[in-house]
């Protein structure tokens, strides 16, 4: 069995109570300065999270785990990516500031619930694969910190989403 101390599933488990601490903290305050920051941080480690899952972790499990779950993913992803984007271009005491961390925040507990479930979910049915999950928790703790030198040296590039797609409708008649 992988080392589940140095393995892809304990560095994301890692990521996810890092970030769970993160809303807790700015839940818990009022001051301004701070909330920023916190959502700066907030955001900054949820899209290097987002980064390593679709570059090196999703591609890795791709027909190893049921489709739907990869796939539920990605848009949930995506639907962060939206929200984050507009956490980083906001500024708290702006309307719907807050709202956007706590929804962020709603979203995530689902999209980890969903990962971390004991027998169905993602990394339950990654760790029953055949995949090398210390290797690849190497390879992603390596992007991982080559992305979080990169925000410190130029910031990192706005999130883009691969299945939420800007689409016009045209609605039919109006119903009477």
């Amino acid at each position: 069995m992988a080392d589940k101390a140095k393995d892809a599933i304990a560095l994301l488990k890692a990521d996810h109570r890092a970030v769970e601490d993160l809303f807790d903290e700015f839940d818990a305050t009022s001051s301004k300065a701070k909330q920023k920051s916190l959502a700066t941080r907030i955001c900054t480690e949820l899209i290097v999270h987002t980064m390593i899952e679709e570059e090196i972790f999703y591609p890795a499990i791709k027909g190893k785990i049921e489709e739907d779950l990869l796939d539920e993913s990605y848009v949930e992803h995506d639907g962060a990516k939206l929200l984050i984007s507009q956490i980083m271009a906001g500024e708290p005491g702006e309307d719907f500031f807050e709202a956007k961390v706590t929804v962020l925040s709603e979203a995530i507990e689902h999209h980890v619930h969903e990962e971390e479930m004991p027998k169905e979910g993602m990394f339950a049915q990654a760790r029953a694969s055949d995949v090398d999950l210390v290797a690849l928790g190497e390879t992603m703790a390596a992007r991982k910190a080559e992305l979080m030198a990169q925000f410190e040296a130029k910031g990192l590039p706005t999130p883009t989403a691969r299945t939420l797609k800007p689409v016009e409708i045209e609605l039919g008649e109006p119903v009477a």
